[in-house]
């Protein structure tokens, strides 16, 4: 980890984010703390296509449609208690 102030950061800042995109844990300090890290951000996840979705839903298991959808089950419920 190194840990750079705001000034070291705003001379040096693409250096300091080529060695934050290879790993490094770059940190800038402000007043001595340290304030903010630079590192690199997560790979944004696969937008679900059609292609997906339908293999998804040919391996699905165990998941099988109610018999009852929630009305009528709330009404069965219901009336077992009339």
């Amino acid at each position: 980890m190194t840990t750079h102030t705001v000034a070291e950061a705003t001379s040096q800042l693409p250096a300091l984010i080529d060695r934050a995109l290879k790993g490094e844990s770059v940190v800038i300090s402000l007043d001595g703390r340290p304030a903010v890290e630079l590192r690199p951000i997560s790979a944004a996840a696969r937008p679900v296509t059609r292609a997906t979705q339908e293999w998804l839903d040919a391996h699905r298991v165990g998941k099988t449609p109610p018999a009852l959808d929630a009305a009528a089950q709330v009404r069965r419920i219901r009336d077992e208690g009339a």
